[in-house]
């Protein structure tokens, strides 16, 4: 696992950087109006530019997280990430990256 980007929570959702070895990005993850129960909860912007959406799920323990899906016409396959509360620095969301498929 590894951790890709830092973001911190808003009125609309969360914002940060995304910062990986080909990649410096503010990403936003703004909520979505979706009224499908399978639809994301978030849809995730660079920008202007849509780049993913994610969903908002609820680990064994009991805490929320959001279930997150990137893609860019860089990238040689989506990327799947998971953004989490940052256990050390209350207020602070890291999103941690790993080689995985879709849930």
């Amino acid at each position: 696992m590894a951790t890709i980007g830092s973001f911190k929570k808003d009125e609309n959702g969360f914002t940060g950087v995304i910062n990986t070895l080909t990649l410096t990005s503010k990403v936003r993850f703004i909520r979505s109006d979706s009224e499908s129960d399978k639809g994301p909860s978030h849809r995730l912007f660079a920008g202007k530019t849509e780049i993913g959406a994610a969903w908002a799920k609820t680990s064994k323990e009991g805490k929320p997280y959001l279930s997150a899906k990137l893609d860019d016409p860089s990238f040689s396959a989506a990327i799947y990430a998971t953004l989490i509360e940052d256990t050390d620095t209350s207020g602070n969301y890291a999103l941690i990256w790993s080689r995985r498929t879709a849930e």
